[in-house]
């Protein structure tokens, strides 16, 4: 909703893919859910005609990147991070080959974007940046996502998401299905932070150096995904999260974060996107506090019950 002073305003939806990692690049169906934490940005008029000034900001409103951009030329005057703003520069500069006439216009702006998560959660620093930019500045999210980070698109699909989705990338296109997927056993699905941020672009180049591409291997995952979603308890469902996280496991050449971790739990637990750090999926046939217990024991704090992560 626009303020009175605002010209443009949006939230995007951080993301969790459940199944088809890595595996999503290459055509493999993939689950996704968009979560409940996500980010804003927010366009004001700014003072100067020649300027755009940029502040970016935490959960706690504190600030943890400021930049000032020149117009029309869009270059970099000052900056916090240098290697954070090269980043933003890129993304603007990369609007602008799609719309030749954003940032063009002789005013000033004044940009803030604000994450409601920790960034260390990995939900989507970088996705929901593009895609609430792309849509400030009315291009496509997946060019604007392929012309300057890389990755799947997943998270594109999952920012502006009403709830979970199947994606899949033929060539060059996304497909991306909206599913209605609420499992009756949800409230024993958790989610667990291991603290160990991830670096996507560094896990797909693992990914791509660990073997040729088998379509064999594509259509399992594929498969496995039709079945999580159909899984009809949670027994079932554990015992495809056991041959997701083994194939994976397999064919990347990783530990499962199970037998690293928690190989004494009672549940299953399930590798999240990049494997070895930001969220895992736990489930449990024991009570929240017990599960909750369990992982505070082995000092994984960041525990979330599905219903306060799914979107």
């Amino acid at each position: 909703m626009l303020t009175r002073h605002s010209i443009f305003e949006t939230h995007a939806k951080g993301k969790l893919l459940l199944t088809g990692e890595y595996f999503v690049l290459d055509g493999a169906k993939a689950l996704a859910i968009p979560a409940r934490y996500g980010q804003s940005l927010l366009v004001r008029a700014g003072d100067h005609s020649d300027g755009l000034i940029w502040t970016s900001k935490d959960p706690d409103d504190s600030t943890w990147f400021e930049a000032e951009f020149s117009l029309p030329d869009t270059d970099i005057r000052t900056a916090t991070d240098a290697q954070t703003a090269q980043t933003l520069l890129d993304i603007l500069r990369a609007c602008q080959k799609q719309q030749p006439d954003f940032l063009r216009a002789a005013t000033g702006w004044q940009v803030s974007t604000r994450v409601d998560f920790p960034r260390n959660w990995g939900l989507g620093t970088s996705s929901t940046l593009i895609a609430a930019v792309a849509k400030w500045a009315g291009v496509d999210p997946y060019r604007l996502l392929s012309d300057t980070l890389g990755g799947s698109g997943y998270d594109i699909a999952c920012a502006y998401a009403g709830g979970p989705l199947i994606y899949q990338r033929t060539g060059t296109a996304a497909l991306v299905q909206e599913i209605y997927w609420q499992p009756l056993f949800s409230d024993r699905m958790y989610f667990v932070h291991l603290g160990r941020k991830q670096d996507s672009r560094k896990g797909i180049a693992r990914y791509r150096d660990s073997m040729p591409i088998s379509h064999a291997l594509i259509r399992e995952v594929s498969r496995l995904t039709e079945r999580f979603i159909k899984a009809g308890s949670l027994e079932t469902l554990d015992e495809i999260i056991t041959a997701h996280e083994t194939l994976i496991g397999s064919a990347i050449g990783l530990t499962r974060a199970k037998d690293l971790y928690f190989s004494d739990f009672w549940g299953e637990v399930k590798s999240l996107g990049a494997w070895g750090g930001d969220f895992v999926l736990a489930t449990s046939n024991r009570s929240e506090a017990d599960t909750r217990a369990y992982f505070a024991g082995k000092g994984f704090d960041t525990f979330l019950p599905w219903r306060d992560m799914a979107y």
